[in-house]
């Protein structure tokens, strides 16, 4: 009988592989856009299958056979970084992503698009900041295309919904939720 230590031991190798397939980065930054809708529409059950997907896709695609070095090295940084020594400074960075997650779904709750777009923008940018700070630099620029491309689709996806909210406020005069 396999333990649960045992099968999760198994189980970090086969994901890990997988995250090596760079759609996994792509459409990582792709799952803000639920989360900012169930975020709105203050649906708890909405949020934490959002973040489930997230947490889970990088292991929605098939492990490459031949993984590009940039996206190797990129992953080797990362791996390094979260299995060496956890500083209170490497704490406080890890912390970050609730938080960033929290202000995100209040900025949201108050209906702050303005703040919405600072927390996504904010987030991301630090990701990038991020990887040039730990990773080489060919991994970085590996992952730059997929975090600017996310903010390519986001933010206009985020303004037009927003701008579509507020229409439908002036024009029914009742708030969708």
């Amino acid at each position: 009988m396999t333990t649960f230590a045992e099968w999760l031991n198994d189980l970090a190798p086969w994901i890990w592989d997988r995250h090596h397939n760079v759609l996994s980065w792509y459409i990582r930054p792709l799952f803000l856009l639920p989360f900012c809708w169930f975020a709105h529409r203050r649906s708890l059950t909405g949020i934490v299958l959002t973040l489930v997907a997230l947490v889970t896709s990088m292991a929605w695609f098939p492990a490459p056979e031949d993984p590009d070095p940039a996206v190797l090295g990129m992953l080797a940084a990362e791996r390094a970084y979260l299995l060496g020594d956890w500083t209170l400074w490497k704490v406080a960075i890890a912390l970050l992503v609730p938080l960033v997650f929290t202000g995100l779904a209040l900025a949201l709750w108050r209906g702050s698009l303005a703040w919405t777009l600072v927390v996504i923008n904010g987030a991301v940018l630090f990701k990038i900041v991020w990887t040039f700070a730990f990773g080489d630099v060919s991994g970085a620029l590996a992952h730059l295309p997929p975090a600017l491309l996310g903010l390519a689709v986001i933010n206009p996806i985020v303004i037009l919904a927003a701008r579509r909210l507020r229409r439908r406020v002036i024009l029914t005069g009742v708030q969708a939720s």
